[in-house]
């Protein structure tokens, strides 16, 4: 007989929608059984800039999950984006205090925290610390050393950290839609997760979130995160572009964009006919060259990528990236993205959906729900799991 189904919930709130799904967990398996989508307000570049207007995006969500999976949802992990994130890399040591020289979690623990002993600037506070490996004594490389003997244990760490007002508010934002927070979860480590499998991560995979406002970039090597950013650009640019080039209203060059675009020009149309519309009326007819299109649209999916291949280079990863590169998120959604970052990186290019989890396809198989799915994943992780997680909270 199974155990009896339990139940979680994520929020992510982002620039464009703000996302409730709820996740049944049964026998070790993640289930989507609600979802809600709504369209966000109060958010710019993930960061909240009017309370209610977000508290009210919330409630809406939270509610149409509600309705779909027949739950009431009085606590939820939730999700931190926005560049006002910011990552590092660590190291710490301690002796190991065992019975017999066996490391234990009073060691993992010490080793942790000296690892985290690190000057972070007073407006900032640390939302995940990340093992990458441990070493005992000069043995590098291991990724569990409980139980193994030795006398010294080393540690290093990828650390991310957010601003605590940011952090706060998200926080308030939940409390006043009547949810309780049990984790913040940095969105651009939840999309990773949650969207390459074991052997990318040893092969070495690059993954890069493109969200409205911001693009959320992670890094595996050697089968562990070691490398996280956020870049200021996303698919919003997209959609302004089309807007000035076109002379469109901001809603009418997002459903060009969704509709059309297509950086291939393999769409099999030399025009488009668009009705332009204003308080659910049409106002008149407007035709769209889709070459021109075409030709607003690739300059700044050029722009995407090669930001994108200069902060790995920056770094030193590129060479490192042997599985290549994942797109995911909703930007990523835009037609022929993959084919042209392709071209200007030199590495593999795949669109990444969610992996692992069942339910509602229009929800897992879509990469603009990466990060909220990824968020449900970690919650899983931390409430299924007795020992050292591999996300350590602060």
């Amino acid at each position: 007989m199974g155990r009896k189904a339990e139940y979680i919930a994520a929020i992510d709130l982002g620039s464009s929608k703000t996302t409730c799904v709820v996740c049944e967990i049964e026998d070790n398996q993640m289930e989507v059984v609600g979802f809600g989508n709504v369209k966000a307000n109060g958010l710019k570049k993930g960061m909240i800039i009017n309370l209610e207007e977000a508290v009210s995006s919330v409630k809406a969500a939270v509610e149409e999950a509600e309705l779909m999976s027949d739950i009431s949802i009085g606590a939820a992990f939730v999700g931190v984006a926005g560049t006002h994130i910011y990552s590092f890399n660590s190291t710490g040591a301690t002796e190991v205090t065992g019975k017999h020289g066996e490391i234990d979690n009073n060691d993992i623990q010490d080793v942790i925290e000296a690892a985290q002993a690190v000057e972070i600037p007073e407006d900032k506070e640390i939302i995940h610390l990340i093992p990458m490996e441990f070493t005992v004594d000069e043995q590098s490389g291991i990724t569990d050393p409980i139980g193994m003997t030795g006398s010294r244990l080393e540690v290093s760490v990828h650390i991310i950290s957010g601003s605590v007002s940011s952090v706060k508010n998200i926080i308030s934002c939940l409390n006043r839609a009547g949810i309780e927070v049990k984790d913040i979860v940095s969105n651009q480590l939840a999309s990773a997760e949650v969207t390459v499998g074991k052997d990318e991560r040893e092969l070495g995979i690059a993954v890069a979130d493109i969200g409205s406002g911001t693009t959320d970039l992670a890094v595996f090597v050697d089968g562990h995160l070691e490398y996280t950013s956020v870049l200021p650009i996303g698919g919003d640019h997209f959609t302004n572009d089309i807007a000035v080039g076109l002379r469109l209203p901001i809603l009418e060059a997002e459903k060009v964009k969704i509709a059309y675009a297509d950086l291939l020009d393999d769409n099999g149309r030399d025009e488009i006919h668009v009705s332009l519309n204003q308080d659910n009326r049409k106002i008149r007819e407007k035709t769209i060259d889709t070459h021109l299109l075409n030709e607003i649209l690739i300059p700044r999916a050029d722009e995407i990528i090669s930001i994108i291949r200069k902060e790995l280079s920056r770094f030193g990863y590129e060479n490192d990236i042997n599985a290549g590169l994942v797109l995911t998120g909703g930007g990523a959604l835009l037609r022929g993205l993959p084919e042209v970052a392709e071209n200007i990186l030199g590495l593999p290019v795949r669109l990444g959906t969610p992996i692992n989890i069942e339910g509602f396809s229009e929800v897992i198989d879509n990469p603009m729900f990466s990060s909220v799915l990824g968020i449900l994943q970690y919650g899983y992780m931390n409430v299924s799991q007795n020992r050292f997680s591999p996300f350590i909270k602060k």
